[in-house]
């Protein structure tokens, strides 16, 4: 049971991380109708500012702090220098022009933090299991994940259904010709949104840099599964990637853990060793392919926001 426990947290905090992505990507998508395969890049991008900037100062929230203001800086000015050009334009070219835009984020690490990968270490405070359970510990940081993870989510739901720019960015989404046309400058509201969407996938970035190395092409085979929740959940929904990203959490994790064992039940040692990690992988495309036999649009449709 403990170990159930401890794969059901590892599912929590493993879905909210990548909801942090996908809800940056939702937000682009559903708003500015725009396909940025770049998303992963500003992923990567934020954890190597968390790297550098927390080796500066000595400090991982100082750091941290600094890496979110810098993606969201580097996300507006991707906006406005690239993104731009491709408002209005068909998807293929939306395809194409950020996926140059992958090829040059790739190579501008390259030059500036070389080749080798990066380490984020943690603050001993932060390094350290915590008791949440008789008889049970947890990782200090993996429950900073979730709770940081969650308190992200509660803003955003809060900033999109409660605030005025949430009300401007809703419209936006809806007809943009007449939000432009009473006066809201949309030029300004896309690039809020876009650095909003930036700054999302960097703090995903710099909280899974202490867990995993910290190099070039990181954010590239995430950014399939958060493509993978964007679906589930409903393009342009927040609501269904939050739903979504818990599912696939979840399903990932647990299916990692207990398909081995369910295997071995029909199949031999050996055979369930090989094949348990590939069907493993698959799960998650399983469970959206169900979901798009069911509800075509997703488990929220942006209608349902």
């Amino acid at each position: 049971m403990t170990l159930f426990i401890e794969q059901c947290l590892n599912g929590l905090q493993f879905g909210l991380l990548l909801f942090l992505l996908a809800a940056g990507l939702t937000l682009v998508f559903g708003i500015m109708d725009l396909v940025n395969l770049a998303h992963g890049s500003l992923y990567m991008i934020g954890a190597y500012f968390a790297a550098t900037f927390a080796a500066w100062t000595d400090s991982f929230v100082l750091g941290a702090v600094l890496a979110l203001l810098a993606t969201l800086v580097v996300g507006m000015a991707v906006e406005v220098i690239a993104m731009r050009r491709l408002y209005g334009r068909d998807h293929l070219d939306h395809v194409l022009g950020t996926f140059g835009l992958i090829l040059f984020f790739d190579e501008a690490v390259r030059l500036i933090w070389g080749p080798e990968g990066l380490s984020l270490p943690l603050p001993s405070w932060l390094n350290t299991a915590v008791t949440i359970l008789p008889g049970m510990q947890y990782s200090a940081y993996r429950l900073s994940i979730i709770v940081v993870s969650l308190a992200v989510a509660v803003f955003l739901y809060v900033l999109v259904m409660r605030t005025r720019i949430g009300m401007l960015i809703r419209a936006g989404a809806s007809n943009r010709e007449m939000v432009g046309a009473l006066g809201v400058n949309i030029k300004l509201l896309y690039t809020l949104v876009f650095g909003l969407g930036a700054a999302l996938a960097g703090l995903a970035g710099l909280m899974q840099a202490p867990i995993l190395t910290v190099q070039i092409g990181m954010g590239e085979n995430i950014l399939i599964v958060a493509f993978v929740i964007t679906v589930i959940g409903g393009i342009g929904s927040v609501r269904g990637a939050f739903i979504a990203a818990l599912l696939v959490g979840f399903v990932d994790t647990l299916g990692r853990s207990y398909l081995p064992d369910l295997l071995r039940l029909v199949l031999s040692p050996n055979a369930a060793s090989t094949a348990a990690p590939a069907l493993a992988s698959m799960l998650i495309y399983l469970l959206m392919a169900i979901v798009l036999v069911v509800r075509p649009e997703g488990l929220f449709p942006a209608s349902a926001k």
